[in-house]
């Protein structure tokens, strides 16, 4: 999967290596996004362009004999599908939205040419970050459950992170616990309540799995709440990888190094970087400030050249993203020492001063 993603009037998408200027009318414009991926053994190429009121373009197309073949495309209240299931496209037509997909539109009219590019989207991106911590927890947890393929090798990855822990068990949810928490909702959307009664207060998904851990005289079961941070921060990651690996999805994670070990967040990499470990094509896009997982050498780094990206925020609010591949690194290279150095930029720029005075102001008052 190859995803561009850029706001019309960035130069060159954001990815050009000359100095960076925003362009004025770029904050008005809008943003486009395309995706380039393989469904069912077949090339496929879908975007869309919106603004924050209407989406303006999107198109797909596929390639189903090495040649570009189209699925639809989309100008404004336009759109023209190609030669398949004409029926389901004039029904789709009937009930687009001007602020909606064609994508979606067609999925929940069953549109046979496009409803495997939808579940690819629907099934195959997995979100590991902050908000979808407790979610994560609760699909490992479901994960062990004793009709779960993927139940040993979920056991095997939480043994293997040398956190002490030798097993696991699925507990039954406390009824009367998920009932406070109920109460707790109901009274924070009050207001919402009442301006919609029919409004339903979503299920309480509680994790139910007890670990246990290796203890001197004898193994001790913890709470699953009484486990420190970094544990349920890698039990809530384990389950996203396995599933990743077994299904070949794509698994996004913000801050994969966040709570957990360097060491250990290097071999979730090389789990996706094996062959043996990804032989269904699993891919990882990760974000990290650790900067170790650009080694000191070609022969010491996980990753390629071409995987490594930097992201530089410039003082006009705008991000840039550009490759290390852009600055012809060589084999022998100090990568990780050349960029903590500024040589590769993407490094904030802190004044010691300034971090003084902040401190000294606060403590005087």
């Amino acid at each position: 999967m190859v995803l561009h993603s850029f706001r019309h009037g960035d130069p060159a998408g954001g990815l050009d290596r000359q100095p960076f200027r925003l362009d004025p009318n770029s904050r008005g414009a809008p943003s486009s996004y395309e995706v380039d991926l393989i469904v069912n053994g077949v090339r496929h190429v879908y975007g869309f362009i919106l603004d924050d009121e209407r989406v303006l373009e999107e198109w797909a197309f596929h390639y189903p004999k090495g040649r570009p073949k189209n699925i639809f495309r989309r100008d404004g209240d336009n759109v023209e599908f190609g030669a398949s299931d004409r029926g389901k496209a004039r029904s789709i037509k009937s009930i687009l939205r001007p602020n909606a997909l064609v994508l979606s539109t067609a999925a929940s009219a069953n549109h046979s040419a496009l409803l495997p590019l939808y579940a690819w989207f629907s099934r195959n991106l997995l979100l590991a970050d902050v908000r979808t911590r407790n979610a994560r927890q609760v699909f490992s947890a479901r994960l062990l459950d004793e009709d779960s393929r993927l139940r040993d090798s979920v056991l095997s990855l939480m043994k293997s992170a040398d956190l002490g822990i030798t097993g696991a068990r699925r507990e039954e949810p406390d009824p009367a616990f998920a009932e406070k928490v109920e109460k707790a909702m109901r009274v924070l959307i009050s207001e919402e309540l009442e301006n919609n009664p029919e409004l339903d207060v979503p299920p309480v998904d509680t994790v139910g799995v007890a670990l246990t851990h290796r203890g001197a005289d004898q193994e001790v079961e913890f709470p699953f709440e009484d486990e420190s941070l970094g544990t349920l921060v890698w039990f809530g990651l384990v389950g996203p990888v396995i599933q990743a690996l077994s299904d070949g999805a794509v698994l996004l994670a913000d801050e994969l190094d966040a709570s957990i070990h360097p060491a250990l967040a290097a071999r979730v990499v090389e789990l996706f970087q094996n062959h043996e470990t990804n032989p269904n094509r699993a891919q990882l896009l990760f974000n990290s400030h650790d900067v170790s997982m650009l080694g000191e050498d070609s022969t010491s780094t996980l990753l390629g050249r071409d995987q490594v990206w930097f992201t530089e925020k410039h003082h006009e609010g705008a991000t840039r993203i550009y490759p290390l591949s852009d600055f012809g690194p060589r084999k022998d290279e100090a990568i990780a020492k050349r960029y903590l150095a500024g040589r590769y930029g993407a490094v904030p720029i802190l004044d010691p001063a300034e971090f003084a005075e902040s401190a000294r102001q606060s403590v005087i008052g």
